[in-house]
């Protein structure tokens, strides 16, 4: 891996980290989106980041369940890893996930804070309402990243 890979490589460990997940993920994530050939074995994974094999396959198979890696059919044994397209755009549906636990904890604490107590009553409503916008923007959004990323593979295809 060159310097300036490894810079880009560490700065999505960050992003990750950011977003909830491991430094490792990002760092996998990242080579996996600029390594050549675009799939690497565990083996090679673990050499060029620098961490042990057991801790790639951990999180390769965890990010290979949330949808962001797939396995790559080689011949042998040793798997091999991709990045799987839309896999921000699963990111984001995963963090929005959340939002639906927010709302039902919300819809608990305005069950519970009477109305004796307007102003805890007040805090609860403003936050389940933002919570309720926002997922039902995320939806909207997601739907609208969708359809720019066709229009623009189309437009690239045309081009190309």
């Amino acid at each position: 891996m060159e310097p300036r890979e490894a810079e880009f490589v560490d700065r999505m460990g960050l992003v990750m980290e950011r977003f909830g997940g491991t430094r490792t993920m990002g760092r996998l994530y990242a080579w996996l989106m600029i390594c050549d050939p675009p799939h690497q074995s565990l083996t090679d994974l673990a050499a060029t980041l620098s961490v042990s094999k057991t801790a790639i396959s951990t999180v390769a198979r965890q990010m290979e369940t949330a949808g962001m890696l797939e396995r790559v059919p080689t011949p042998g044994r040793e798997h091999h890893y991709r990045t799987v397209h839309g896999g921000w755009a699963q990111i984001m549906r995963v963090q929005f996930a959340h939002l639906r636990a927010g709302l039902e904890a919300l819809d608990f604490g305005l069950e519970i804070v009477g109305d004796d107590r307007p102003e805890a009553r007040a805090r609860l409503r403003e936050s389940r309402e933002f919570f309720a916008f926002t997922e039902h923007d995320a939806e909207l959004m997601l739907h609208r990243w969708e359809e720019y990323r066709e229009k623009a593979e189309a437009e690239e295809g045309q081009a190309g």
